[in-house]
């Protein structure tokens, strides 16, 4: 039995749950409670995203290398998800569920393991000739706290590795301030340049999982709109050149209460979306909560003031299809996995993550209980709950009020300890003191101008901690802020065009400097006559991005870090994706340590230069990807249909749809809105958009039904 287009009744625990597709082919699951519409979504998630829910498991347990063939790439993969061991405490967390969520989440694998127990498994796992285990409710709790870590991971992570790689090379402390502003640390340039830094650990194949990079979310209070009530708008900013798409959208409805959005296969509950009372979004938050140690390591022990200690021994078994296991110890402590060889004297890095022990369960007690959330301030005290997963959440309510929370748990550092440099593990003033209290966390309720707008920028400034020491530019907050405050009551279509809209302020930022200095060239007229749009026939465009590319080289590049590392991390990382702002701070300023001497306009000047010496083409022939099937992208004949395109992203940086698109080990990825959906609190309606469909089964008509709408800003009414 499948859903197609017939209901389908199920038995639940408290009655019958009831199955049907609506007109744009999203699962409706209709149940007498909370616990039998878990046990409905786990069936539909079973239906729809089998492969997809499966396939996340294999790489969450470390068995991609036995399942899915022999790949260094999955070897590697298998290696981080066995030292990382995002859920050693799986037992104890399950104890710490509230009574109903935990009857969710158990009822939720009841209902993905009776599908499977009646219906064969697709066909995508029958050739691999994988054989799943029942779901159970440790592969939901390790779920959602890997979603809340992979983008941190490759991130905040990456960057203070890179700060680090930085003072090795001798890059002098004036530019390394400069670039790094809330660095308030002392910088013991000897002992850091003594550390033996190991590759990152972080492996390309996270490509198979979901990393939460960026978003956009805003909220208006009635009095700006004309419902005169708030409206939430949303559009997670996540890899999108991936079918299927990462989120599932799913409408749930109790007797007293409807709720509608995205769902992750995995997982029971709405994630992203609304209810009768009230509807949120969230963006990344850029929380620090990674922190480096440095251990002085010898004959395979760490040093402490009272002596000598031995490292915890880890053995793990990676089983390797058609060829031997693979051994690996994991050496850690009581600050995390240790990355290097301790039998070799030196100084090694441990890497520490706030989330790594003693949460996870109240991730899931703050989401699946917003079912019984009425307002503004009961969703803000369940999001507080999240340890895990650090998001901007924005939040409107049927009452009238809009309102603002960041999650997750963040490490209460000593002062003068920003979380960007590794500090000495055996000095005890450089350890933290337990974690912050949440309620001291950026918050905001029913601002005076009754706008709020987050798009992944520095909101320490909204409360009493301070999270945030690397962040997004606000040019996608600033924009989305000025749209709003240059229109009066607001409505749907108002959000649709902001959603769309492709408009740079940094781009206006950096012309102001540019224009005086253009050339009399023919591509400096084009540039010149630039309307600031990232549309794709727009030439301008093209050459504004070639001018920052360049200004990036000849300040960076040719001034400290060399052009082939510049040129490295712009195009195959997310570093400078992420932490722009950092750069555009230097390079707007009138004079800066990392000019060399020279004057701004000097090197503006010969950036210009380089930069316009190309061929003017459209933006958007600068833009084509192809979305790719998880399993199969690349490996099947384009007439099959497994990918799409290749299509033209729209986009940039610092416009509200980013469409940032950079290569990972060669392999092209994105970030860029995956679902964008508005509610206006006046009603019940959700109005959305995906970037595929509700299927993962390539020849079913809901595998990329949506698509093409999201492309051309269509959206559908969920009711």
């Amino acid at each position: 039995m499948r859903l197609r287009n017939k209901e389908i009744h199920l038995n639940g625990h408290d009655g019958d749950i009831h199955l049907k597709r609506n007109i744009h082919g999203i699962p409706e699951i209709m149940a007498q409670t909370p616990q039998d519409l878990a046990y409905g979504l786990g069936w539909v998630h079973a239906n729809d995203r089998q492969l997809q829910t499966l396939l996340t498991r294999i790489i969450l347990r470390g068995e991609a290398s036995w399942h899915l063939g022999e790949d260094e790439s999955l070897l590697e993969l298998d290696k981080y998800m066995k030292r990382m061991n995002f859920l050693p405490d799986a037992e104890s967390e399950t104890k710490k569920l509230d009574k109903g969520v935990l009857g969710q989440v158990a009822a939720y694998a009841e209902g993905f393991n009776d599908f499977l127990l009646n219906n064969s498994l697709v066909y995508e796992l029958r050739f691999l000739g994988y054989d799943p285990e029942p779901w159970d409710i440790g592969d939901t709790l390790i779920l959602g706290k890997v979603f809340g870590f992979l983008g941190l991971a490759e991130a905040q992570g990456g960057m203070e590795r890179f700060l680090l790689q930085m003072i090795q090379k001798g890059i002098d402390e004036d530019r390394i301030r400069e670039l790094f502003p809330l660095l308030c640390d002392e910088i013991a340039v000897s002992l850091l340049k003594k550390i033996r830094l190991s590759p990152s650990l972080v492996p390309n194949a996270l490509r198979w999982l979901p990393v939460f990079n960026a978003s956009n979310n805003w909220a208006v209070s009635g009095r700006l709109t004309r419902s005169g009530k708030p409206i939430m708008c949303g559009d997670p900013h996540l890899e999108v050149n991936r079918l299927p798409n990462i989120w599932q959208e799913s409408v749930m409805r109790l007797p007293d209460n409807t709720l509608k959005g995205v769902t992750v296969p995995g997982c029971p509950g709405i994630l992203l979306g609304r209810t009768d009372y009230i509807s949120w979004s969230a963006t990344y938050s850029f929380m620090d909560m990674l922190d480096f140690r440095i251990e002085h390591c010898r004959q395979g022990q760490y040093e402490r003031s009272d002596g000598w200690k031995e490292f915890q021994v880890r053995d793990e078994l990676i089983r390797v299809k058609k060829a031997d296991p693979v051994h690996l110890r994991i050496l850690e402590n009581e600050h995390g996995v240790l990355e290097g060889d301790p039998e070799k004297e030196g100084y090694y890095l441990v890497n520490s993550w706030s989330a790594a022990r003693g949460c996870g369960a109240d991730d899931f007690n703050g989401m699946l209980n917003l079912h019984k959330a009425r307002n503004v301030r009961d969703a803000m005290g369940m999001f507080k709950r999240l340890d895990a997963a650090s998001f901007n959440y924005v939040i409107t309510d049927i009452e009238g009020n809009i309102g603002y929370q960041m999650s997750g748990r963040l490490f209460n550092r000593p002062r003068g300890v920003s979380g960007l440099l590794p500090v000495p593990a055996w000095d005890p003033k450089y350890d933290n003191d337990g974690f912050v209290d949440k309620d001291l966390l950026p918050s905001q309720y029913n601002p005076e101008d009754g706008i709020i707008a987050t798009s992944n920028q520095d909101l320490n400034y909204l409360g009493e901690a301070d999270p945030i020491n690397l962040c997004m530019g606000g040019y996608r907050a600033g924009r989305v802020r000025q749209l709003l405050q240059t229109q009066t009551k607001l409505g749907i279509e108002d959000m649709k065009n902001i959603h769309f809209d492709l408009y740079s302020l940094q781009a206006q930022r950096f012309m102001e400097i540019i224009l005086p200095l253009l050339p009399d060239t023919p591509n400096a007229d084009c540039l010149r006559q630039w309307d600031l749009q990232y549309r794709a026939d727009s030439r301008g465009a093209m050459l504004f991005e070639s001018v920052y590319h360049a200004l990036i080289n000849v300040v960076f590049g040719d001034n400290a870090l060399g052009r082939d590392v510049c040129d490295y991390i712009f195009r195959e990382t997310s570093l400078f994706n992420d932490y722009y702002i950092n750069l555009d701070e230097i390079l707007t300023k009138d004079a800066s340590a990392w000019f060399a001497g020279h004057s701004r306009s000097d090197l503006f000047k010969k950036a210009i230069d380089e930069g316009l010496d190309v061929q003017a083409v459209a933006y958007g022939k600068t833009r084509r990807i192809m979305f790719k099937h998880l399993l199969f992208g690349d490996k099947l004949p384009s007439f099959l249909g497994f990918d799409y395109g290749p299509v033209e992203l729209m986009g940039c940086r610092a416009t509200v749809p980013q469409g940032q698109i950079f290569k990972n080990a060669g392999r092209t990825t994105t970030f860029s809105p995956s679902y964008r959906f508005i509610a206006d609190m006046n009603d019940n309606k959700l109005h959305t958009t995906l970037a595929g469909g509700p299927s993962d089964r390539r020849f079913s008509s809901l595998y990329l039904c949506d698509i093409k709408n999201w492309f051309k800003g269509i959206y559908k009414v969920l009711e």
